[in-house]
């Protein structure tokens, strides 16, 4: 498979103020996706803007017309089954077919408290999530589920017509524990990966790329155990979050080095986010868009 690169765009900016120009950039530079968080807030923007990413998308794929769209990621931290549902057969048509769900387990920021309940453990959150995304994915096949599980439950849930993409709009999970990977087996069509969290601060990029080739064998192991083909199934390192930073992003040969190492590990997807002043994500406008115009080919 060829080596796609994709962008992230953070929904901190009015849709007047940037928020626009941003997605019709992307796509002019010709991005295979777009994606945006799904958090009601994050990190170091929870005091400023932060906006839906639902009406984001919507909004985005109304100016757009070639370039796929998705969440990186959706949690259950916030999300029910049946709504989410009823929200992405929306944004799959208005969009004509063109939206990716990242989803992931979620964790232990703000939005595992906005609703006003106590944060999930660990193994809550991996429950809720091997119970969330079967149903999800019935959700979004079937014309009317009804359910009753331990989190989750739905009654007579009518989804008409469903998904413009068929049999259903693509996944792609989250996962580096065995159960999250057995999802991404089982459910996914793509699997997403940000590195190991443990090395972030204190590892090497090389033990990075290390930790990141047991994370792709365990998802071989994963699929094989269902009979499965893990090499058919796209694989996406959404970076910023491994040791590296953002120092790929600092020249064209930065980033193509690097993203060179992670398509040898059998990588089909690699997202950047887009350029934010004074934050982790900072980089030069040029570079970046030097990246998106000149590394595809470099690295097909």
């Amino acid at each position: 498979m060829s080596l796609r690169l994709s962008t992230v765009i953070l929904p901190y900016r009015r849709w007047h103020e940037g928020g626009r120009s941003a997605w019709q950039r992307a796509e002019q530079l010709g991005f295979h996706t777009a994606y945006t968080y799904d958090h009601l807030s994050w990190r170091s923007f929870r005091d400023g803007p932060w906006f839906g990413a639902v009406p984001t998308l919507t909004a985005a794929a109304a100016v757009t017309d070639r370039m796929r769209l998705g969440t990186l990621v959706t949690s259950p931290n916030f999300r029910h089954p049946v709504t989410l549902a009823k929200e992405l057969i929306s944004l799959d048509d208005i969009s004509g077919g063109r939206i990716t769900l990242g989803i992931g387990a979620g964790g232990t920021g703000f939005d595992a408290t906005a609703l006003g309940q106590e944060a999930w453990t660990p193994k809550e959150r991996a429950d809720r999530f091997a119970e969330f995304v079967p149903l999800l994915d019935r959700l979004l096949t079937e014309d009317a589920v009804s359910y009753n599980g331990d989190y989750y439950a739905a009654h007579e849930a009518r989804n008409i017509p469903g998904c413009v993409q068929r049999p259903r709009l693509p996944f792609a999970v989250a996962a580096t524990g065995p159960r999250g990977l057995n999802l991404a087996a089982r459910h996914g069509q793509a699997w997403v990966t940000t590195g190991d969290p443990k090395l972030h601060e204190d590892g090497t990029p090389e033990q990075s790329v290390q930790a990141i080739r047991r994370q792709t064998e365990r998802l071989a192991d994963a699929c094989a155990g269902i009979g499965r083909d893990a090499s058919g199934m796209d694989k996406v390192l959404l970076t910023g979050f491994t040791p590296d930073r953002n120092r790929p992003l600092e020249s064209l040969d930065a980033f193509v080095d690097f993203a060179g190492r992670h398509r040898d590990l059998g990588f089909t997807e690699i997202v950047i986010h887009w350029p934010i002043p004074d934050s982790d994500f900072a980089a030069e406008v040029k570079v970046f868009e030097q990246i998106a115009m000149e590394a595809p080919a470099q690295l097909s």
